[in-house]
C-alpha cells in the first residue's frame, strides 16, 4: 500500500516523534525510504515537503503475501457490503481531523473484520447465526464450561494470531505517529493495533495474556499455548494436524469466532482435555478479557472515561456501540460539547445524536484520508 503524506508546516507536540521517525531515514540533506530504495534529496532549510513514501507493518515481509485479500473475506462474508467512500465522506471526515486538536479515537469489531477476524453483530456476524459467546458467569461456575472454551480457543490460536493489520489499523497508526490523534481506545482483543504500531488503550483486555482468577498472577498465552500442548500432547496433535487454514474449505466444519476460539465438535474437549492451573497458586485461570457480563476493570474504565471527556473530538471506527462500556464514553464526549463523528457499516447505538456519520469500511476511508493531507509532520 502506497499512501501519500502532505506535510505542512506547523506547530507540533514535544513528544511526538522527529518527522524522520515518520517518513524515514533522515539524514542532513537526503531522506531514503528504504521499501521503495527511492532518496530524495534537499537542498537546504525545508518546510513543506510532499512526499510518497510505502508503510510497513513490523514483523511482516509482505502484506498481499500475509493478508487475507478483500475478494475473499467478501466471498466469506467476513466483512459487510458497502459502498466505497464518497469525495463527500473523505472530506468531511478530514475536516473533522483538521478541525481538531485533542481527538480521541474508539475502535471496534469492524477495523478487524478486515483482517479476517469475524465480528458479533453485522448481517454475517457471529450472531447472525445463532452464536452464544461464553459469558463471565458460565466461565466461572462451570468446569466443562471453562474445558469447551479453552479447546476451542486452543484449537483457533494459529488462525487467529496469523491475521495481519490491515490498512485500517496502519493508516491510524500513522495518525498516531504524527500526533493527529491525542488517545486511542479499542474494544478488540486481537492486539492488531500493536502490531501495525499503535498502543492503545484496550477497553476490553486482551487474549494475548493469560490471568489467575484467584491470585492474579498474569502470564503470557504463548506460554499457556505450550502447556496446552504439553498435558494434551495427542490432543494437540490431533488439532494441530487438521486442516483450517483461513482460505481452506476442508476445515471440517469449524468456523472462527470473533476472540479467536473455532466451534469444534464437543467430542475433542468433553472428557480427554486438561487444563493448565495457575503456575503460583494452582487457581483458575482465564483469558485478560472482559467476557459478557463481567465489567470493565475501574481504573481501565476510568482512563477512558477521563479521556473522553477531556477530549475536543471524539472518532468512532468500526463499532456498533451496543457494549454500554463503549456507548457510554462517546456519549460522555458529546454531553461535554467534543464533536463526534462514527465511521461504520450499518446502524449504531449513536447514531441519533453523532452528527457526523460515515456509512463506509474503515478500512477503505482511512487511508484515503492520508492521500488528502491529512498528516501534519513539523517544518524540518
Amino acid at each position: 500500500m502506497v499512501v501519500t503524506l502532505r506535510i505542512p508546516p506547523r506547530p507540533f507536540m514535544s513528544t511526538i516523534r522527529s518527522a524522520g521517525e515518520v517518513i524515514g531515514t533522515i539524514m542532513t540533506d537526503t531522506i531514503q525510504s528504504s521499501s521503495t530504495k527511492t532518496v530524495t534529496s534537499f537542498r537546504g532549510p525545508v518546510n513543506f515537503v510532499h512526499t510518497r513514501c510505502r508503510i510497513t507493518v513490523p514483523g511482516t515481509s509482505s502484506m498481499t503475501k500475509e493478508k487475507l485479500s478483500s475478494n475473499f473475506l467478501r466471498e466469506k462474508k467476513l466483512i459487510p457490503d458497502s459502498d466505497p467512500p464518497s469525495v463527500k465522506d473523505i472530506e468531511r471526515l478530514y475536516q473533522f481531523f483538521d478541525q481538531s486538536t485533542k481527538l480521541v479515537v474508539l475502535t471496534g469489531a469492524g477495523i478487524s473484520t478486515e483482517s479476517g477476524i469475524p465480528d458479533y453483530r453485522s448481517p454475517n456476524g457471529a450472531y447472525s447465526s445463532g452464536f452464544k459467546p461464553i459469558t463471565h458467569q458460565e466461565f466461572l461456575r462451570s468446569t466443562r464450561a471453562r474445558r469447551r472454551y479453552w479447546a476451542r480457543s486452543y484449537a483457533g490460536w494459529r488462525r487467529f494470531t496469523a491475521a495481519q493489520p490491515g490498512a485500517a489499523h496502519i493508516a491510524l497508526a500513522s495518525l498516531e505517529e504524527v500526533g493527529r490523534t491525542n488517545f486511542v481506545i479499542t474494544q478488540n482483543v486481537d492486539r492488531l493495533h500493536h502490531r501495525a504500531g499503535s498502543n492503545p488503550l484496550e477497553l476490553h483486555g486482551t487474549v494475548y495474556t493469560v490471568v489467575c482468577l484467584d491470585c492474579g498472577f498474569s502470564f503470557s498465552r504463548h506460554s499457556f499455548q505450550e502447556q496446552v500442548k504439553a498435558l494434551n500432547p495427542k490432543w494437540a496433535a490431533a488439532i494441530e494436524s487438521l486442516d483450517y487454514d483461513s482460505r481452506s474449505d476442508k476445515s471440517f466444519g469449524m468456523k472462527q469466532r470473533p476472540d479467536g476460539d473455532i466451534e469444534i465438535d464437543e467430542r475433542f474437549w468433553e472428557e480427554d482435555f486438561h487444563i493448565p492451573t495457575c503456575q503460583k497458586c494452582n487457581g483458575v485461570v482465564k483469558p485478560d478479557v472482559v467476557f459478557f457480563g463481567d465489567n470493565v476493570p475501574k481504573d481501565r474504565a476510568d482512563k477512558a472515561m477521563e479521556a473522553a471527556k477531556g477530549c475536543d473530538a471524539f472518532l468512532v471506527l468500526g463499532s456498533s456501540l451496543m457494549t454500554m462500556s463503549a456507548f457510554r464514553l462517546v456519549r460522555a464526549a458529546h454531553e461535554a460539547g467534543a464533536a463526534t463523528a462514527i465511521v461504520n457499516v450499518g446502524v449504531t447505538r449513536a447514531d441519533d445524536f453523532v452528527p457526523l456519520k460515515i456509512n463506509v469500511r474503515v478500512g477503505e476511508i482511512l487511508p484515503r484520508l492520508l492521500d488528502v493531507g491529512s498528516l501534519s509532520i513539523p517544518a524540518l
